[in-house]
């Protein structure tokens, strides 16, 4: 070997963003004038610089290189020792290569960026923000969320509470906020809320939005109730009012009474009243005979109201059918025509369009395996022949988005549904693998257009009463 070598030191630290240095000194011991080039190698090469990048020497003469090692503040630049080496290759003797080592330690930072999606949520009876949380230091980031508002005026339902994130990673939280009081009538309200995350040692980081609560019934309705109520009463007046007339013709009867009654008085001709009492006997005899020969036309109007309805509890319209939701007005859709494992079921508006694929098939998989012997069913898309399904398997929990998947129909997998008939029209969608929670959707003007599965509640309290329209 034709070289000595020596590294000074032989460890540093250096902070992500900044910069830490150390010396190579090396001698020519050999008998030839070298020239020798430096290239770094490792896991810290692409952050290493070598100044300058190659040094000539005489036989016995010494030279000097410095190392610099510059890692950036980004997750790239794991936190923790790293080796590193440089090659040293002489151009004379390129056999004679070496590699000299030493180490180099990045320290951790901690930096996180968060945000709310949307920023302002819209709904009367709940708002569905996501909050997407970005590790952007070189440390595992471990925290926990939580909400609040300065009036308490919200409930918070987040799933995950608590997240644990590598770098460079993110993880969304979905969030489910609740008025505590619901607003009947009035102008909608604008509650500031925040979402904090909290960490072992910091101050929380806290990402401020905004729910609009809106009135069960607003104004225009309110508008529009006010006249249906006065219309309504002028009509019940002028109804009565036209009645009067009708009462006094009913005031004939009496003169038939006084017919009767004639025989009663003292008779002046006995002998010229006898027909008198003939004809009223006759008259009396024809009255019940009249509605006998009504009774034949009457009587035919029977006929028998029956059938085709299923008697399995199910809706008679099963095969291509608009499902439709009663609340918002829009139907159970695809967001494109890709058949795909997992891709979301979404509202829209209705369109019953063979082209479309808003059509979907109840196909029945157990007549009574449901509760109180409630026939089980997939709930089929014409279109791509996949189910709506939940992720996994099993139950899954309340907002849970529903998607779609090849179809299995079996008790194992939790695409199997029962329906609960709440009118005449009006059905409850349940899953059976998840707790017989309904099928839900958002409020039509909700930017998360997704179908999600939600505890069954009141009407007045949801939006999972369903409709199955024939195509």
């Amino acid at each position: 070997m034709s070289i000595w070598t020596s590294l000074e030191p032989s460890s540093a630290t250096v902070d992500p963003g900044s910069t830490a240095s150390v010396r190579l000194r090396l001698r020519n011991t050999g008998d030839v004038v070298d020239e020798y080039r430096f290239v770094p190698v490792g896991d810290i090469a692409p952050y290493t610089t070598v100044e300058p990048a190659s040094v000539r020497l005489y036989p016995g003469t010494t030279g000097t290189v410095e190392l610099t090692f510059a890692p950036p503040r980004t997750p790239d630049a794991a936190a923790g020792p790293h080796p590193f080496g440089v090659q040293v290759v002489p151009t004379e003797h390129p056999e004679a290569t070496t590699v000299i080592e030493g180490n180099v330690t990045v320290t951790p930072f901690t930096e996180i960026r968060a945000e709310l999606v949307p920023h302002t949520v819209k709904g009367r009876f709940r708002g569905r923000p996501k909050l997407a949380v970005d590790n952007l230091g070189n440390t595992k980031l471990t925290a926990s969320i939580a909400g609040g508002d300065r009036s308490d005026e919200l409930s918070y339902d987040l799933r995950p509470a608590n997240v644990q994130i590598e770098p460079g990673r993110a993880a969304f939280v979905d969030a489910v906020l609740k008025p505590r009081q619901i607003t009947w009538a009035g102008t909608k309200q604008q509650r500031p809320y925040s979402l904090a995350i909290r960490r072992s040692g910091s101050e929380p980081t806290a990402v401020d939005g905004t729910y609009v609560q809106r009135s069960v019934f607003p104004y225009w309705l309110m508008t529009l109730l006010g006249l249906l109520l006065a219309l309504t009463i002028t009509g019940l007046i002028l109804w009565f009012t036209y009645q009067a007339p009708v009462n006094s013709l009913a005031q004939e009867k009496p003169s038939d009474d006084a017919g009767v009654a004639l025989p009663k008085e003292p008779p002046a001709q006995p002998t010229q009243q006898a027909p008198t009492p003939e004809k009223t006997q006759e008259q009396q005899t024809q009255a019940p005979q009249q509605p006998a020969d009504d009774k034949p036309a009457g009587g035919g109007g029977g006929g028998g109201g029956g059938g085709g309805a299923p008697d399995d509890g199910m809706p008679a319209n099963r095969t291509k059918i608009l499902i439709k939701n009663f609340t918002n007005g829009t139907c159970a859709d695809l967001p494109t025509f890709e058949a795909k494992d997992g891709g979301p079921v979404h509202q829209s508006n209705c369109n019953n369009s063979p082209d479309d694929n808003q059509l979907w098939t109840l196909d029945k998989k157990f007549d009574h395996g449901g509760p109180n012997g409630a026939a089980l069913f997939t709930i089929r898309n014409v279109k791509d022949n996949l189910c709506m399904d939940l992720p996994g398997k099993g139950g899954a929990p309340a907002a849970t988005r529903v998607d779609e998947w090849r179809c299995d129909g079996s008790k194992d997998d939790n695409q199997l549904w029962w329906v609960e008939k709440r009118t005449e029209n009006r059905w409850w969608i349940h899953n059976f693998a998840s707790g017989n929670m309904c099928l839900d959707s958002q409020d039509r003007d909700n930017d998360d257009r997704n179908l999600s599965v939600w505890h069954c509640q009141a009407e007045d309290q949801n939006n999972h009463q369903w409709l199955f329209t024939p195509h």
